[in-house]
């Protein structure tokens, strides 16, 4: 475990063999709880807000920010400069690429793929005190650069929303949608 001028606030519980670069904030006050897998890398200038849950083989690029209780999988990366932005939901095997936003309630399941800069939102009459309600991913499914997905949409098992998309309503299993607003190019059975 190597832990360089790192700043950390509650109970941080490490996993064996993590990598903890600098300028690194693990926790958020001190009486939150922030468990971390085995395996992890974490790069320097990261943010882990307190009451998250982290299983093994996390990666992180460089300015990550994780939000308050979210829990995320085995083996997954979040790329440079994303944010997790509370109560998310990750499963195993996730690949988010460099600036995604991911917005408070997402839910991403296993073997899921999201593009560079995707963007979820979770606010659908964008004031303050509105119910907020993310995207569901569902496993398999991959986003493609650039997409945008609005609140609550569910994408299905194995679908493909094209780069640039911007996601309106549900999409099917084993659809491919493109577009703004999105719409089915394809679907495999």
């Amino acid at each position: 475990m190597v832990l360089n001028n790192v700043s950390q606030f509650g109970t941080v519980v490490l996993g064996v063999n993590c990598i903890i670069q600098d300028n690194v904030i693990i926790g958020s006050s001190e009486d939150g709880l922030v468990t971390i897998g085995d395996n992890a890398l974490i790069r320097s200038g990261s943010i882990i807000y307190s009451n998250v849950k982290i299983g093994d083989g996390l990666k992180t690029g460089h300015g990550v920010l994780i939000r308050e209780n979210s829990e995320i999988g085995d083996n997954v990366l979040i790329g440079t400069n994303s944010v997790l932005d509370g109560n998310c939901k990750i499963g195993n095997n996730v690949s988010v690429q460099t600036d995604a936003y991911i917005t408070a309630h997402t839910t991403i399941e296993d073997d899921v793929f999201i593009g560079p800069r995707v963007v979820t939102t979770n606010d659908k009459h964008m004031f303050y005190g509105a119910k907020l309600i993310g995207p569901t991913i569902r496993r398999g499914a991959r986003i493609g650069a650039n997409a945008t997905l609005l609140p609550g949409v569910v994408i299905g098992e194995g679908a493909v929303v094209g780069s640039g998309a911007v996601v309106t309503k549900d999409v099917p299993a084993q659809a491919t949608v493109v577009g703004n607003p999105a719409r089915i190019l394809k679907r495999d059975t």
